[in-house]
């Protein structure tokens, strides 16, 4: 979540008009996150999001996000439910862009995950998972290995010091794209299950937000996806990896759906291909976001020593003791 596009008062009494919702009386936007821009919006009784598609959200994508948040309400998924304005649709246009409104969650984002946390959000997991199979709708992972390359070679590595940064990158890509798993079971995933997008309530998982980078990909990905988001612990600048927590999180997907032997052992190449995805989305965020623009930029340089990392470990059990 972001602010890039600023919206008044005239494009809420637009808002007002085209959904069937109680009346927006204020709104604010939210600073958090990178990909599109977010205001919460309020009514006397009611909170909602609007969300305004910016960057790499493909227009012809849309109603795949939309359609998969309505059918894991259905499912019994919390997360945030697409609202559906006056002609049955979930899109409007407001400044020439692409926009929704969704429900609000309620709860917040930890700021520090712990271990019942790390099992409850395996299980969380696991049960979309489950969900997703059910779901006919097909997206392909627009971020996945495969695609990977244009937005490597879009990086401006700007001064002579950023040389062995380039030269890290492509040679673990090359690596990682070689040894890449084939034919692992998998299904839609939400593809960016970062702390800021799971929310708590009272200590207990309220849900999840934030599907536009959800996807057809290996459901062992996911999980990859979370051990490097959500598994490390920081001391001064440096990352650790908390073993106990990828245990955690694990056995609490495993508590509902079972992991191959194949998959377990696909989990050290998978983590350093999402290692180098949000190394490679965070250098290109950082050296092309517009000063403008109201966000605040991760650092990549937290996922250069995650790759490291896993770079250094080899098996499943590697993860665990």
């Amino acid at each position: 979540m972001a602010v890039y596009t600023k919206i008044n008062k005239k494009d809420i009494s637009y808002i007002n008009k085209k959904f069937e919702i109680d009346k927006i009386i204020s709104f604010k936007g939210i600073k958090q996150g990178i990909e599109n821009t977010n205001y919460l919006l309020k009514s006397k009784n009611k909170k909602f999001i609007l969300t305004i598609f910016e960057k790499r959200v493909s227009q012809n994508e849309i109603p795949f996000f939309m359609k998969l948040m309505d059918q894991l309400n259905n499912s019994k998924i919390n997360c945030p439910k697409p609202q559906k304005n006056k002609n049955g649709n979930y899109l409007v246009r407001i400044r020439k862009k692409s926009a929704c409104i969704v429900s609000f969650l309620e709860g917040k984002d930890k700021k520090l995950l712990n271990l019942k946390n790390c099992h409850e959000i395996g299980k969380m997991i696991a049960g979309m998972h489950l969900s997703t199979k059910k779901i006919n709708l097909s997206r392909k992972n627009s971020m996945g290995i495969k695609y990977l390359n244009p937005l490597l070679n879009s990086i401006k590595f700007k001064s002579k010091k950023f040389t062995n940064i380039e030269k890290f990158l492509k040679i673990n890509f090359k690596d990682i794209k070689m040894k890449w798993p084939k034919k692992l079971p998998s299904g839609i995933i939400h593809g960016d299950l970062f702390i800021d997008n799971i929310f708590f309530k009272k200590d207990k998982l309220s849900g999840i937000i934030d599907f536009y980078f959800a996807a057809n990909d290996y459901f062992m990905y996911e999980i990859a996806i979370c051990v490097n988001a959500l598994c490390f612990d920081k001391r001064a600048s440096k990352f650790f990896l908390n073993k106990k927590k990828v245990k955690n999180l694990i056995k609490g997907y495993e508590s509902v759906k079972k992991l191959s032997i194949r998959e377990k052992k696909s989990l050290n190449i998978l983590c350093r291909g999402a290692a180098i995805r949000y190394f490679l989305t965070r250098l290109f965020d950082y050296s092309n976001t517009p000063k403008s623009a109201l966000i605040k930029i991760k650092d990549p340089r937290e996922y250069y020593q995650k790759l490291v990392i896993h770079n250094n470990l080899k098996t499943y059990k590697d993860y665990l003791k």
